[in-house]
């Protein structure tokens, strides 16, 4: 899992397919680039950047998406 400041490629969605539609409406899609910018506290949410949008995703969704951090 990336850390905040770091940025990854995303390579997989494993999410049903109503997560992998609103997630893809909001520019999560394989072969972008995610930059984690904080976390919150007792693993809870992620504030994410992909391209121009920031979203604010539980912990749970973003286990489920593999990434690949850039060096």
């Amino acid at each position: 899992m990336l850390r905040p400041g770091d940025s990854g490629t995303v390579l997989a969605l494993d999410v049903s397919d109503n997560l992998y539609r609103r997630l893809a409406a909001l520019g999560v899609r394989v072969g972008k680039t995610v930059r984690v910018l904080r976390r919150g506290r007792f693993s809870g949410a992620l504030h994410v950047r992909i391209g121009t949008t920031d979203l604010m995703m539980r912990a749970g969704e973003a286990r489920a998406i593999r990434v690949r951090p850039l060096a």
